[in-house]
């Protein structure tokens, strides 16, 4: 039989780490005299003393970590982090239930960006700045501070960067070790969230929501502090710092990481996923663009191009940020929106969706297949940078494309027999799996998740899992071979 205490009591370390993200609203709430210090500091003192309690009963059992145990870990972090981040808001959000509280913070740690909350601006600086924090953590990834600061996984951390990290070729190490690949790329992320912080602060946002925004940026989540979103502030000049950092955020951090070592730009400038990406947002805006300036949306093409560039970029590296409703434009623009949310973003990046490198190998396959169709004996490999993909990496791909339409389709399908209507229902299960925020219908810009029935908000929260870690992580703890010893 499968033993789970290993496993808890690696858990039991996180727990221990991340009862010290509670410090942060706790800060802001003593800083601001909020009424909320005690509140934060009551949950700081249950995660920490819950993270100790199961150390000490399953310190015994401690052991190198299996594959197995680095998928199950994974998970276990992603289910019960959540719980223990809802505590606070239980206590500090007016009328909130359990569900709704749940869905909100599992929206958070997964950079969703769907909210079920309303009233956002009348909410305590510290329960925005812990909602908005949380989305830091989570957009990069948890785990990858776990393997950087536990060096106690061993190899094992090897097992959790694979199962963390968004992508198909997960096995690229750029460093000897896992622990410094894992340290490097925080080290980058925080480096280009300072910036961030300061650039916002320079358009004109206080300390408070450039904090906040720096967060939900850099972690391409959404959330805001106000129910408007960006569009709160009516400022050009923070539209654009989100647009810039925004692009920046749905790069791969690897490859800023190996800039740095390397002291070259080339490993971006002949990155052909990153060569992709550029072209496909560029040509995404032209159109809406246009679009919008041809059916009169905006008076002046200024103004049509920068609310394009804003949101293009916001849906496709699946931010979730507005500033304006943009369901209200012609139908093309808000589903092209929300189909670029599905793939823009890079692997390794802190974007959702099956990540632009995934897609541009089906291009390529299908591009084979039809050329098979023609010459039967012709040797045409799938290649990319260069390279040969391997067989494993293709069916790897194939895999996860099969399982990603079924999922999408069948949580789509659960909820139109809660009887939730045909546009909210699949354009709120793809905005949850692919971690964009937002989707069409009730849960558009202008509306949120907060309507939606217990049943219905459980489901998209269980989607919102799905998507942060891409599917199979998830789906593989359902299969009888993996509960064998």
């Amino acid at each position: 039989m499968y033993s789970l205490l290993p496993v808890l009591s690696v858990f039991s370390r996180i727990l221990l780490a991340f009862s010290v993200a509670f410090l942060v609203p706790l800060a802001w709430a003593w800083f601001l005299d909020d009424r909320n210090t005690a509140i934060w500091a009551v949950s700081f003192t249950v995660s920490s003393a819950s993270g100790l309690g199961l150390l000490l009963a399953t310190h015994r059992y401690r052991r190198e970590l299996m594959a197995k145990d680095g998928f199950l870990l994974v998970n276990l972090v992603w289910v019960v982090l959540p719980a223990y981040s809802a505590l606070p808001l239980m206590h500090t959000v007016p009328d909130i239930t359990w569900t709704k509280a749940y869905f909100e913070a599992m929206s958070a740690l997964t950079a969703t960006g769907a909210t079920a909350l309303t009233g956002l601006d009348d909410l305590p600086v510290s329960v925005n700045i812990w909602r908005c924090f949380l989305q830091l953590i989570g957009g990069l990834g948890i785990m990858l501070l776990v393997v950087a600061v536990l060096p106690l996984l061993g190899l094992g951390g090897v097992q959790l960067y694979r199962a963390e990290t968004p992508g198909p070729m997960k096995d690229t190490k750029f460093t000897p070790r896992i622990a410094e690949t894992a340290r490097g790329l925080w080290g980058v992320y925080f480096l280009f969230s300072a910036a961030c912080l300061l650039a916002y602060r320079w358009a004109g946002m206080d300390w408070a929501d450039a904090f906040m925004h720096m967060c939900t940026t850099m972690g391409l989540g959404g959330f805001s502090s106000h129910d408007a979103s960006i569009g709160y502030f009516e400022s050009p000049a923070i539209e654009w710092v989100a647009v810039v950092f925004m692009s920046l955020a749905g790069i791969s951090f690897m490859r800023y990481f190996i800039v740095l070592r390397s002291r070259s730009l080339q490993p971006i400038t002949h990155d052909r996923e990153i060569r992709t990406y550029f072209a496909v947002l560029v040509a995404s805006i032209a159109l809406i663009a246009v679009l919008l300036a041809a059916q009169g949306v905006y008076d002046h093409f200024p103004d049509a191009l920068r609310a394009s560039a804003f949101h293009v970029l916001s849906l496709a590296t699946t931010t979730g940020y507005s500033a304006t409703d943009y369901s209200l434009w012609p139908v093309f623009a808000p589903v092209l929106l929300m189909f670029l949310g599905c793939f823009v973003s890079c692997a390794g990046s802190t974007g959702g969706g099956i990540k632009m490198v995934r897609m541009i190998l089906l291009v390529k396959q299908a591009r084979r297949e039809l050329v098979r169709i023609i010459h039967p004996r012709v040797v045409n490999p799938v290649t990319l940078g260069g390279g040969v993909m391997p067989m494993s990496v293709m069916t790897a791909v194939l895999g996860f494309m099969l399982i990603y339409g079924a999922a999408t389709i069948g949580l789509a399908m659960l909820l139109l027999f809660t009887g939730m209507d045909i546009v909210t229902a699949f354009t709120a299960v793809v905005a949850t799996v692919n971690n964009i925020g937002p989707g069409l219908g009730e849960v558009g810009p202008a509306g949120n998740f907060g309507g939606l029935h217990p049943f219905q908000i459980w489901v998209l929260s269980f989607a919102m899992l799905l998507g942060r870690l891409e599917l199979l992580t998830v789906l593989v703890l359902f299969t009888s071979r993996f509960w064998k010893k």
